[in-house]
């Protein structure tokens, strides 16, 4: 008569085992003392400046959004602190934490770190805090990795999309400028530059950038004996250095012809940290597609996107300039887009600089 079989190789041992698998074991044990292990992302450890300054991972927006915000909070304090050594430096601890948002105890604890490692230095005789020198290596490094145009890339593709004009991104290098960064709306469209072209700065959308430069940087351009480029290139000294005051007063530009004949260019400033201009962004289109009133009606896009851009750079308040937002369209509805002329229509008439 068959029986049923125990052994180790049995059906019943075999069932006996499948049954034991299925019935939930013990916790896993963390790995022992000895052997190496890596804290989940989760894990929150001690601040070294207190509790205020523990991660940022578990806020209920980030769960609700499904993304985790991975910064730190000290970080961020540091960074704020650094960009207000750089803009109202050298300065008092007291001066520099109000600026920064953050107590006296965490910024002296911060200062002293950054000092450690060369990036802060404290002039005690004055009382004051400034920015070390190890920093002119890492801006050195940011400039030559291309960090600027990096940046501004999606503001300028914005602009470009929105407007369906080439948008051109220079700054100034010496007693020239040098554009850095373009995007091309349209590959049909004519380009008036090219990445690493340089200009002189008294003509054109580069003027901006001569309005913002230091007055012995302007004072050696304009005593230089200036080139002409078109009969519509302004070359005489004086009423170059009138008009870089009315620049600076109004806070944009727009040129006509003074580079390149049929050339009409839109252009506004970018702003660092420290509110200083550091690049020129404008539009540059012919003249059959800029007529008046268009230029004037891209004016505000330009401004807010240099706006953006600044931002995106540390400026802390970037805004439009007044005198160059009232009666200007404000939508990219608002924006005359061009329409080819219909024949025997009658002209609009020459450009003028739209000043």
């Amino acid at each position: 008569m068959p029986h049923n079989k125990t052994g180790p190789g049995s059906t019943a041992t075999t069932q006996s085992r499948r049954a034991t698998s299925e019935v939930p074991g013990p916790a896993v044990q963390p790995p022992s003392p000895g052997i190496p292990h890596e804290s989940p992302p989760e894990s929150h450890p001690e601040s070294p400046l207190g509790d205020e300054d523990a991660l940022h991972n578990d806020s209920l927006g980030e769960r609700d959004s499904g993304r985790r915000d991975y910064s730190i909070a000290a970080v961020g304090r540091a960074l704020d602190l650094l960009e207000a050594l750089a803009r109202i430096g050298p300065a008092p601890l007291a001066m520099l934490a109000e600026s920064a948002g953050c107590t006296r105890t965490a910024a002296f604890r911060l200062l002293r770190t950054l000092q450690a490692r060369g990036f802060a230095i404290q002039d005690e005789a004055r009382g004051v805090w400034r920015l070390g020198a190890r920093w002119g290596v890492l801006g050195r490094a940011a400039a030559q990795q291309g960090a600027l145009a990096a940046t501004a890339m999606p503001f300028l593709a914005a602009l470009g999309k929105t407007t369906g004009e080439n948008v051109y991104l220079s700054v100034r290098d010496g007693l020239e400028s040098e554009t850095v960064a373009i995007y091309q709306a349209d590959p049909s469209l004519r380009l008036y530059s090219e990445v690493g072209k340089r200009r002189p700065l008294h003509a054109g959308p580069s003027r901006l950038l001569l309005t913002h430069a230091p007055e012995a940087v302007q004072t050696q351009v304009l005593a230089q004996r200036l080139p002409r480029f078109t009969p519509a290139t302004r070359t005489d000294a004086a009423w170059i250095a009138a008009d870089l005051q009315r620049i600076r007063a109004r806070g944009y530009l727009l040129t006509a012809d003074e580079v390149e004949a049929g050339a009409v260019s839109v252009t506004g400033p970018v702003h660092d940290a420290s509110g200083h201009v550091v690049a020129a962004l404008s539009i540059t289109g012919a003249s059959m597609r800029m007529r008046p009133p268009r230029p004037r009606a891209l004016l505000p896009l330009v401004l807010d996107a240099a706006a953006r851009l600044s931002k995106a750079l540390g400026q802390p308040a970037a805004t439009v300039p007044a005198a160059a937002a009232n009666g200007i369209a404000r939508t990219p509805s608002d924006i005359p887009r061009w329409e080819p002329a219909v024949a025997g229509s009658a002209s609009p008439g020459p450009h003028s600089i739209f000043r």
